[in-house]
């Protein structure tokens, strides 16, 4: 069990900031706001022979009675009692404030592992900037630097070391620390290696759509507790949040994402910052469960959203949430304009949920396994070229001129999403119509539900061939 380090600090002290260096990534979305990050984030980090869990948390209100700000306190209280360690983020070149000092209280009443990291003190004098928090009664104040790295594996090292100190590492132990830092065990003569099967990989899940469509209340059903904000306030989420959890015994990576809204909407930076991770998201994933209201409707910027999450690849489930409270001329209104604006990603399964009263879940991944399995299905050769040639009995490509386009033999060339690689002769004439309708064909054929299919055509070139001259003849008098 890694040890598990907690972020802990008012608005706009750099916790997101840290997370990415400790983490190595940019998985927390930074920028010079306060309020960014809401939710708690979870990251794995590794400073020389240590390696941990970090949480990243919010800007932390401890007074906070209702809003959204209680819920932001409600998911760092969360991290706190999760955390071996607890490292309490100040802001160097603002000093002590009243909000740091409520923090500081709570902290002691609780009786954690508390270190004080005194954040932004890159130029500056450490003894003369540490000076004025020691009245935090936390204990002594580390300066640090979380843009530039000054002091930060330093402090973190000397957290670990004095709450888990480490073991020396004996003879006997060699082949499990060589194991751990990726080195091939040394085996006697003779001595067969065991085979180890690698892990199954996670199916990541990203769940997008408008803001307050019901996202995070779907992430925190499928989750089965409070994981994430769900709040009555479009804009609530604005990072794009990895969950690991395990259903029926299958490993997913849920990806709870902001809501996007129409692009001339989309007037504040940080909302522009939310909307390139949300995008990001869908590029990620392997499958996209794209959520609409039942009792909005189906607007244009859902069309332009599926037209993007089409454009994407990404395997697909469309779940139209609030079932429940939509009367029936919302379903009907719901059912013909999923028919109607959505027509292109009629691959997809449609399905109609709850999200908070958990109506319909297992419909959502039973919907996602389905579509993941598609996305990821081996098609052989022979199967597709007796496709191909079915689909082409059925209907012949349409003459260009006086050439017909002749295909001879598929083949795939990758997945999510499949790719079907045709070879013959003149493809480049054959028409976007006829294109469609083999993308059609080769998806009913091999069942391919939930996930669109691309096609690669690869004509054959003549190398007798004379090319006929270009330009324009002129006549010699």
């Amino acid at each position: 069990m890694l040890p598990t380090i907690a972020l802990v600090g008012r608005p706009n002290v750099g916790k997101s900031t840290l997370f990415n260096r400790l983490t190595r990534s940019r998985a927390a979305l930074v920028a010079d706001f306060p309020g960014l990050t809401r939710d708690r984030q979870y990251g794995q980090g590794r400073v020389g022979d240590h390696r941990f869990v970090v949480i990243d948390t919010g800007g932390f209100e401890p007074v906070a009675k209702d809003g959204i700000l209680k819920e932001m306190a409600r998911q760092t209280l969360q991290a706190l009692d999760e955390a071996d360690i607890v490292f309490f983020i100040v802001d160097g070149r603002a000093g002590v404030t009243p909000q740091d000092a409520r923090i500081a209280d709570l902290l002691r009443r609780r009786g954690l592992s508390v270190y004080l990291a005194v954040n932004k003190t890159e130029g500056m004098n450490d003894a003369r900037v540490t000076a004025e928090f020691y009245e935090l009664g936390i204990g002594d104040p580390y300066a640090i630097s979380a843009t530039q790295g000054d002091r930060v594996n330093a402090l973190i090292e000397h957290a670990l070391d004095e709450k888990f100190p480490q073991p020396e590492i004996t003879e006997d132990d060699e082949d499990g620390a060589k194991a751990a830092a990726g080195e091939p065990k040394n085996y006697a003569e003779g001595e067969e290696p065991e085979f180890i099967p690698e892990p199954p990989p996670r199916t990541k899940i990203a769940i997008v759509g408008h803001p307050n469509v019901g996202k995070s209340t779907l992430v925190n059903a499928l989750l089965g507790e409070e994981r994430v904000i769900a709040f009555d306030q479009p804009g609530t989420t604005r990072d794009s949040i990895y969950l690991d959890f395990t259903y029926k015994n299958r490993e997913y990576t849920l990806i709870d994402t902001a809501g996007i809204r129409k692009r001339g909407k989309v007037t504040e930076a940080i909302e522009k910052f939310s909307v390139i991770k949300t995008l990001q998201a869908i590029e990620d994933a392997n499958v996209v469960i794209f959520v609409v209201d039942a009792t909005a409707g189906i607007s244009d910027h859902d069309v332009q959203l599926g037209s993007f999450i089409q454009d994407a690849g990404r395997a697909l489930v469309i779940c139209i949430n609030k079932w429940d409270a939509a009367d029936s001329d919302a379903r009907k209104i719901i059912n013909e304009d999923c028919t109607r604006k959505l027509y292109y990603l009629d691959y997809a399964e449609t399905l109609t949920i709850s999200a908070k009263s958990k109506q319909g879940l297992d419909k959502v991944m039973a919907a996602a396994n389905r579509a993941h399995g598609a996305a990821f299905k081996k098609l052989p050769t022979p199967k597709l070229t007796r496709a191909l040639q079915d689909a082409v009995v059925k209907q012949q490509p349409p003459r260009a001129g006086t050439i017909r386009p002749k295909m001879r033999y598929a083949h795939q060339g990758g997945s999510n999403p499949p790719i079907v690689v045709i070879h013959g002769t003149s493809l480049n004439r054959i028409s976007e119509t006829y294109k469609r309708y083999l993308e059609r064909f080769f998806l009913e054929y091999f069942e391919l539900q939930g996930t669109p299919l691309r096609l690669q055509f690869i004509t054959g070139h003549n190398p007798y061939a004379v090319e006929a001259p270009t330009g324009r003849r002129t006549r010699s008098y």
